[in-house]
């Protein structure tokens, strides 16, 4: 491939990047939305996180298995609650650091 069809290349993927991204932020700019709408688009971020941890927590990669021993989750369960108690997302990183160190030297 030549230099101009990298360009075009490029330049294509950032259009198709771009666009889905651009064309609802500029059509819904002066439109007010339903509450209902921007209560439902505020669940977006925790439904993305929670699909992105839940299969370390809860399954073995090696075999393939739900795993409900592991150590990720145990160390989570106290870091959630500790998460919900103090409602500090550096003091849950530091609590969930510490307790997965200290269980994988015992675990």
């Amino acid at each position: 491939m030549s230099f101009a069809d990298y360009l075009i290349l490029f330049g294509g993927m950032g259009l198709v990047t771009y666009l889905p991204r651009a064309l609802p932020l500029l059509y819904l700019a002066h439109k007010q939305l339903p509450q209902w709408l921007i209560d439902w688009l505020g669940l977006i971020p925790v439904a993305i996180l929670g699909a992105l941890i839940a299969p370390s927590l809860f399954t073995d990669t090696t075999t393939r298995s739900l795993a409900f021993g592991k150590l990720e989750l145990l160390v989570a369960i106290p870091a959630l609650l500790f998460s919900l108690k103090t409602r500090s997302l550096g003091g849950t990183v530091l609590v969930g650091m510490l307790l997965y160190w200290l269980g994988s030297m015992i675990y």
